[in-house]
């Protein structure tokens, strides 16, 4: 039987998971903590104070008895703090302080983390009920690979399903096929301490690619497990930089799938990328015709200098 007390922190709102009260769902439950591999999970945050705390809850309320939980916040100006500390007698390690974006938060957790299986979990992603006895489960029935992963969706502000990826069996070549179908939902995937050590830290270089990048990297030494479980939920809102810098993600994935082969994969990005400017450029040409709009766009210029 799980512990409750050292899970779910008391005093909280009642609301829908993983908002509401712990409820222990019917899982088989390891007798002590040491039947299960131990997860180390790692939060990179930055001014995420508005979904910060749900992502914290779905971690902490999975109950998993043998988690580690760290969170690294790159020096918030909001109130992610007083969130996190709100939290910390249930976390492993936190720290609040400048850092070199998400790559460096994440390497700084791993450097902490002592799991058989690690993962991150961004702060506008959360996890489903029961996801890490289900991840650790299928890996406990092949401990040779080199990462579990199942299903996750993307949701918008309302709760409402925008993209659920096609599911399929992850190796080299689907990888290099990522933006064409190949994707998975990275909060929805572990790896092993092994696959971590073998295949070196996360390029602290890349932006946005940096999960694709490990992936591949892994790709080549481990095999992939797959279960059907609905495992993750990740948030699109206007601040999500996979939704405010779509165009320099493109540029980041291409240069990823070059570095591992992927030539003919990138040429393909790269030419959808190049397609969608000219259709800019043509609807730009086209109002440019239209005297008002052109004058608008003048006035605009002279106020910001341009």
């Amino acid at each position: 039987m799980i512990n409750q007390k050292a899970v779910f922190p008391p005093g909280v709102p009642a609301e829908p998971w993983p908002m509401d009260p712990f409820h222990p769902e019917e899982t088989p439950h390891a007798k002590n903590e040491h039947d299960w591999p131990r997860i180390s999970i790692v939060t990179p945050t930055y001014n995420q104070a508005a979904f910060l705390e749900k992502t914290i809850r779905s971690v902490l309320l999975q109950g998993y008895p043998n988690l580690e939980y760290i969170i690294i916040d790159g020096g918030s100006t909001d109130n992610s703090v007083e969130i996190i500390k709100k939290y910390e007698s249930w976390l492993t390690y936190w720290v609040s302080e400048k850092d070199h974006g998400q790559s460096h938060a994440i390497n700084k957790g791993r450097e902490r983390a002592t799991g058989e299986l690690l993962g991150w979990l961004n702060s506008d992603d959360w996890y489903t009920e029961g996801a890490l006895f289900k991840l650790a489960a299928a890996y406990l029935e092949d401990r040779s690979v080199g990462a579990v992963y199942g299903q996750g969706h993307v949701v918008n502000a309302d709760n409402v399903i925008t993209h659920v990826p096609q599911l399929v069996q992850i190796n080299r070549d689907n990888l290099l096929e990522w933006a064409n179908g190949g994707d998975f939902m990275q909060p929805s995937c572990l790896f092993t301490r092994l696959a971590w050590q073998d295949c070196g830290s996360l390029d602290e270089g890349l932006n946005y690619s940096l999960d694709v990048d490990l992936w591949l990297k892994i790709a080549k030494r481990y095999e992939f497990k797959q279960i059907p479980d609905l495992l993750s939920v990740a948030l699109s809102h206007p601040g999500a930089k996979t939704t405010t810098q779509r165009n320099a993600m493109y540029a980041d994935l291409a240069i990823v799938l070059m570095r591992h082969g992927g030539e003919a994969q990138a040429r393909k990005l790269l030419d959808m990328f190049v397609d969608r400017l000219n259709q800019v450029q043509v609807i730009e040409a086209v109002m440019n015709k239209v005297p008002f709009v052109n004058a608008m766009a003048r006035c605009i210029k002279k106020i910001i200098g341009a």
